[in-house]
């Protein structure tokens, strides 16, 4: 049965494995090696130029690694992907790539704390510069700022912390209209809530500790490739720079384009920064990744479910002064999550506590199911002051831009019962405000 006639349940638990190419394992191996053995000259030659697949150092590639690549690949609807060590570097090698010898990335203003962070004060040191938009909403002032220098327009699907959602199809069609990709961090959602590429969306990041590994037991990340941007010479030349380490069979040097036509970008990830840099996803971790992505279903499924229970009772506390998700009775984003995300809009989301300090420090104290820790996507519920942790080294100004207040309280939902959340936090509530 061709893969592209199976159902996103199917994908997830079948796609990119063969028992047969795995001595018949029902479980994909894990392949704990550094090396691989190359067989005969011949072969090395052919492996060295690409003419065929296989292993040759795990820092470059791992079958199990291989798997979870292929999996993504299909979930996403793209043409390639590559793992590495953790969300930040799938970020990191995305824009260093993009911006190759300087330029600029127009950006959202409401992000992970450390991509934000990231695109404010760290890749100006590689000559990448960040405009960020200051009316999320209007597309118009993401026109604006592109100029003939810029490298990519960057989102998050649904942004952490505020659970905000864009007109994604408006964005790409302004972006691709200046010859400019769109790079989207797909984490909250995974590819079960949001596809981004049938949206516009040009390349694809992922922290895939969160929801798609979905235990909070290993650090991964994940880049996935369209296929069919067109990267114009002028604004990307280092996809049409000839490399030795493309070449080809007689040793003729090659571009990334002429390597890999519908995945340069992958490519030029794996011959270059993967190989260079080195953040590189291990078997055991991919493995993991496999794991969690075979119940991505229900997960997402009962996660959505509890937090629209969990919204609608928190915005009947006198203690709470607002909650941000699209669930939530005056949201600005509610058209825009019923055009995106028909299962639901994630399970993350914030609220703001109307206590003071001290009052907080009790409520937190008096859980006794949700963790106070900075992860999300886990089946344990999470809940944390993203101010003075996620995103506490942004600056006051940044956290002004980013509409982060200073009682801003994230809530990741998990699989316990919705009524025990409910009970637990009237509890904690209770104690702080007595």
């Amino acid at each position: 049965m061709s893969n592209k006639n199976l159902h996103f349940e199917t994908k997830r638990i079948h796609s990119g494995y063969s028992s047969a190419e795995h001595f018949y394992a029902v479980n994909t191996p894990i392949y704990q090696t550094a090396g691989f053995d190359l067989g005969d000259i011949d072969r090395a030659r052919r492996l060295w130029t690409g003419s065929e697949a296989g292993g040759i150092y795990s820092r470059v590639g791992n079958p199990t690694v291989s798997v979870l690549e292929e999996r993504i690949k299909e979930l996403d609807g793209g043409s390639a992907a590559i793992g590495v060590a953790s969300g930040m570097a799938a970020i990191t090698y995305t824009i260093l790539l993009l911006g190759e010898g300087g330029g600029n990335i127009i950006s959202a203003s409401s992000l992970y704390g450390a991509a934000q962070e990231s695109l404010t004060n760290f890749f100006p040191k590689f000559g990448i510069t960040t405009k960020f938009v200051k009316n999320r909403n209007d597309v118009r002032e993401y026109e604006a700022l592109i100029d003939d220098n810029t490298k990519a327009v960057y989102l998050e699907s649904i942004s952490n912390p505020n659970a905000e959602i864009y007109d994604f199809e408006a964005i790409a069609e302004v972006a691709h209209k200046h010859g400019v990709p769109v790079v989207v961090d797909n984490t909250v959602a995974t590819p079960y809530l949001f596809r981004p590429f049938e949206h516009g969306a040009d390349i694809i990041v992922y922290s895939a500790t969160k929801g798609l590994s979905g235990h909070g037991n290993t650090i991964a990340g994940l880049v996935v490739e369209k296929g069919d941007f067109k990267y114009s010479k002028e604004r990307f030349p280092q996809f049409y720079q000839k490399s030795y380490k493309m070449r080809d069979l007689e040793g003729n040097p090659r571009t990334p384009l002429e390597l890999a036509p519908n995945a340069p970008f992958v490519t030029s990830l794996r011959i270059f920064y993967l190989e260079f840099i080195g953040a590189t996803l291990g078997a055991f971790d991919a493995f993991l990744v496999l794991q969690g992505l075979s119940t991505l279903t229900e997960r997402m499924e009962k996660q959505v479910a509890t937090t629209k229970k969990l919204v609608a009772y928190l915005e009947t506390r006198k203690e709470v002064t607002w909650v941000r998700h699209p669930f939530a009775k005056d949201s600005n984003y509610k058209a825009l999550a019923e055009k995106y995300f028909p299962n639901g809009a994630g399970a993350v989301f914030s609220f703001g506590f109307g206590g003071t300090r001290e009052q907080f420090k009790e409520f937190i104290k008096a859980l006794e199911i949700f963790s106070y820790h900075v992860n999300i996507g886990d089946v344990r519920s999470l809940i944390v002051n993203s101010p003075e942790t996620t995103h506490a080294e942004l600056a006051p100004e940044l956290h002004e831009l980013a509409d982060i207040p200073g009682n801003l309280v994230r809530i990741s939902v998990g699989l316990e019962h919705a009524d025990d959340l409910i009970t637990d936090l009237e509890q904690a509530f209770h104690k702080a405000f007595s």
